[in-house]
Parts: C-alpha cells; structure tokens; sequence
C-alpha cells in the first residue's frame, strides 16, 4: 500500500473505487455492532458469580451487615482498598457501587459547601476545571454538570502536559482541580510518569483549595501480564506540603460486577474527617451486604490480582487483535496512528485532522457503533477533530474482527476524502 499523501491523482480515484466496492458489500450485511463503551464481557463478569452464592451476613468482627450502620465501609474493605491504593485505612472511606456517585458527590460538596470549614463554596467563585484530553467523557460531564466551565488541557506520554497545567494554575484562581486518570488513562492507556505526579503535588497555585480529582479506576487493570507503578499522590502532595490537595477514588466496577461493585475515597485525614460530616447527613451507611461479598471473593490483595489475571487472558487476545488489524489495514498508508496500551480498557487512535466525526459517522452507517468523534474531550468537541476512542472489551473476537476491518475501511474512506 502506498502512503495517501504520495497517490497520483489516478491512483486516488482508483482507491475510491476500490473503496466504495468494499462499502457497498458491507451495507448489504446489515451489520449491528457496537464498541461504544469500555464495559466488561459476559465472560470477565462470570469471573465473580461465585458472590451470589453468599450465604454470610456477618463480617469477621461479627457485624451483621444486614442492619444500618458502617458510614465508611466494612473495616476488612477499607484495608483492601488501602492494599490497591498504597494508603493508611484512616484516609479511606467505602461507599456504595459506584466511584462516579462519590467523585460526583465530591464536587458537589465543594460547590454547596467549599473544600473545609475555612473555605469558601465553589459555586460562589465562578469555578473553572481542567481536562486532560483525550480523557473521560463522564469527568467532564460531572463537573460540567455542577457549573465548573471546563478548559483543555493537552495530554502527552506520561500524562497532562505539565507546562501548561502550571501555567494556568499559577495565575488564575477560579481554577478549581483537575480530572486525572493516572494509571492506564482512559483513552490513551498512558500511566503518569513519576515528575507528572510530583509536579502536580508540590505546583504552585493561586486557589488556596485546589483540588487533584485522582481516579485510579484502573489501579489492577492490566493486560499484558506486568502491573504499571505510579507513585501514591496523596504521599507526594503531603511531602510538597500539600497535604489536602488530592482525591483519590477506586472502585472494584471491571474487577466484579460492573454495575454491582464497591467504590472507595480516600485523602488526607481531615479531608476525610470533613467529608464524612457531610456524608452522615446524605446516608445512614451503605451496601454492607455487598461489601461482605466482595471480601469473600477478595480477601486480599493477592486473591484480587489472581483474580485480575483471569481478567487478563480475556482481554488481552481482543487488544492484540485490535493492533493486528489496525496495522494491516493501516499502517503502510500513513494515515493514522494509535495506542497500545499495556491495561485499561480502550485504544486511542489519531487520524488526519478533521476526519474522525467523518470516520464514525461512515461506520454508523454500516452497522458499527462507535464513541462519538470529540466525546473524549470537554463539551464533546475535539478541535482537531482527529481522535477516536476504541473499546473492543465487549464484543466477542469474531464481532472485533468484523467491526475492526469496516472501522478501518472507514477510516480509509474518510482519509482519501480528506485530501
């Protein structure tokens, strides 16, 4: 295959030919795929059935985990959470199914009543976020959703370009937090590097409550056998004399049941010491039952990564395929490049700018769903119109298969029309 941008002007129109021939067998297959979202397969989710079996109700201390009680989780879940996380059980708090729930909680707290009892509510500052993009679209959603304006950010190799967040921060104190997926970042699949992660500890900013909302969501997610190491940030801030800067959430949603899972939060003590005051009025405590489950499954952190191992020989044939026909269909072509990632649950592909929406729009057409062109970025729009977000988790190796080579014809058509 020869590179786009060297076709002859003959070549090109005999390559769309060749193109709109494909295209039109694929229209004719009525194909129904869909690749939108990073969930977890029916298989990886049967790696926990053995929790519906539970007959227990009561925890190792006798606790019956039927009744209220327990704000901040099952002492045996907050010690697991302090294994995945690298942190002292105190800093900790387990809540219900969902760390989506609690980062939103999180800020709408410091809207309504500010980051402690010596600050000022958000809402009363015109705050403003950033977002490292590519990133992940329900983050910004949330903050959006609470009436923090959102301000790209660009992301590099090892994580938000540092330059520019310490730029921002430094002279502007509307500016709030920043959104970080350290490890296996959603869509890119980078992890922070060790300077990303003391940069943003120790930075000098003109909010006095700025705030790192730290989503470790893929803390044991790998796939190709061997764990990335990010360094601990609430350890970092508190070093840098920072000891109140970061959140720091987890939750257990592609370790067990995705929709049924146990989420965490955890900062410093007196961030958990105000948050919790909040909480007792927002919740008499949460799922306890399901906790239990969760520490019958995963008694340890040992038991859990054995566990996400399994995970592992699941997903990581349909990322191998996914780079196998990314590279057959494109590569030789110069027309796109992407990631591939060593954990998490996405790849990320760059094309030409101002082709993707054109991409996704062709693969609808045929059948194949996929993100929407600019979801990774604030207000769904990406400026260069060039990123797409791949999430080949779901569907089966056979369903990748088909959706991956009418994505890349796609990709192709789009391209060709693009020069």
């Amino acid at each position: 295959m020869t590179i786009y941008t060297q076709l002859s002007a003959a070549d090109k129109e005999q390559l769309d030919a060749e193109l709109q021939t494909q295209f039109k067998a694929y229209a004719a297959d009525g194909l129904n795929l869909d690749m939108t979202r990073g969930k977890p397969s029916s298989q990886q989710l049967d790696l926990s059935n053995v929790m519906m079996n539970l007959d227990a109700y009561k925890d190792a201390s006798g606790t019956d985990c039927r009744n209220y009680g327990g704000l901040d989780g099952l002492p045996q879940m907050k010690a697991l959470f302090a294994e995945i996380l690298e942190l002292p059980v105190d800093n900790i708090i387990v809540g219900g199914n969902s760390s989506l729930t609690m980062m939103f909680d999180t800020l709408a707290r410091a809207c309504l009543f500010g980051v402690s009892e010596e600050d000022q509510p958000w809402q009363s500052q015109s705050p403003r976020f950033l977002c490292p993009s590519p990133g992940y679209d329900r983050h910004f959603t949330a903050s959006q959703t609470l009436g923090l304006e959102s301000i790209l950010v660009n992301m590099t190799d090892n994580g938000p370009d540092m330059d520019q967040v310490e730029a921002l921060v430094a002279q502007d104190e509307s500016i709030k937090g920043i959104w970080c997926v350290p490890k296996y970042s959603n869509p890119t699949g980078i992890s922070y590097s060790d300077e990303v992660v003391e940069r943003l500890a120790s930075m000098k900013t003109a909010a006095v409550d700025f705030r790192i909302m730290w989503d470790n969501a893929y803390a044991e997610h790998h796939i190709d056998g061997n764990l990335d190491s990010v360094n601990e940030i609430i350890a970092a801030c508190d070093a840098a004399g920072n000891p109140d800067r970061a959140y720091v959430f987890a939750s257990t949603s592609k370790i067990s049941f995705a929709g049924s899972g146990v989420a965490a939060f955890a900062s410093s003590q007196a961030n958990v010491a105000f948050a919790k005051k909040i909480i007792g009025a927002q919740s008499i405590g949460p799922d306890k039952v399901n906790q239990l489950r969760h520490i019958e499954l995963f008694p340890d952190l040992a038991a859990l990564r054995e566990h996400m191992n399994k995970h592992a020989a699941l997903l990581a044939p349909k990322f191998q395929l996914v780079d196998k026909i990314l590279s057959e269909e494109l590569i030789d072509a110069g027309i796109a490049s992407w990631t591939k990632p060593k954990g998490g649950y996405f790849t990320s592909l760059d094309m030409s700018q101002g082709s993707a929406k054109r991409a996704i729009a062709l693969s609808a057409e045929l059948g194949v769903k996929l993100t929407a062109a600019g979801a990774p970025f604030p207000y769904g729009i990406d400026p260069n119109d060039c990123n797409i977000r791949i999430a080949p988790s779901f569907p089966t190796l056979e369903d990748i298969e088909i959706a991956m080579r009418v994505f890349t014809l796609c990709v192709k058509i789009s391209a060709l029309e693009s020069l």
